[in-house]
């Protein structure tokens, strides 16, 4: 099985620079990632943007898009910022059904050490494995189905609109 990665940035990748407390962006932490984890899988990792996901343009949830449709992987991650997942999801909902695609990103930063996104990759590279075709998010160990989920920002976790109401 071969499995696509496309890099959009998001917390995921964001580093601190110590003299100004600013999170900004230098590379994609994703390589170190896997080898740190010891992956098998076939994966290809394509690094298409390096932006907060509240910076996202209507062109770049295009690229993103174009590249998804492009590929020629029906197993698809994509690295993303919390904040408008869902938004991206919703592109590639209504222009994809033939693939399996995972949105996944973090909460803090992988170089901080306490990052959830480690765990948050680990469980999309599972769930792109596992779930049949359509666009998912993978947050906290969990998936959820893109248009039945929010993150709540109170808590800093994703959660389904159904638990929430």
């Amino acid at each position: 099985m071969h499995i696509q990665i496309f890099i959009t940035g998001g917390t995921f990748d964001k580093e601190y620079n110590e003299l100004n407390g600013e999170l900004y962006f230098r590379d994609t932490h994703l390589k170190q990632m896997l080898e740190q984890s010891r992956s098998q899988l076939n994966i290809d990792i394509r690094s298409l943007m390096m932006i907060d996901s509240l910076e996202m343009t209507d062109q770049d949830r295009e690229i993103i898009l174009t590249h998804c449709q492009k590929s020629k992987s029906d197993r698809i991650v994509i690295t993303h910022g919390t904040d408008t997942m869902v938004e991206t999801a919703r592109l590639l909902s209504s222009h994809i059904q033939d693939k399996t695609i995972i949105l996944t990103g973090a909460m803090i930063p992988i170089v901080f050490g306490s990052s959830d996104g480690l765990f948050n990759m680990g469980a999309a590279l599972a769930y792109v494995q596992t779930l049949g075709h359509g666009i998912y998010i993978a947050m906290n160990g969990q998936y959820f189905n893109w248009d039945n989920v929010r993150k709540n920002k109170a808590q800093g976790r994703f959660e389904t609109i159904q638990e929430a109401q």
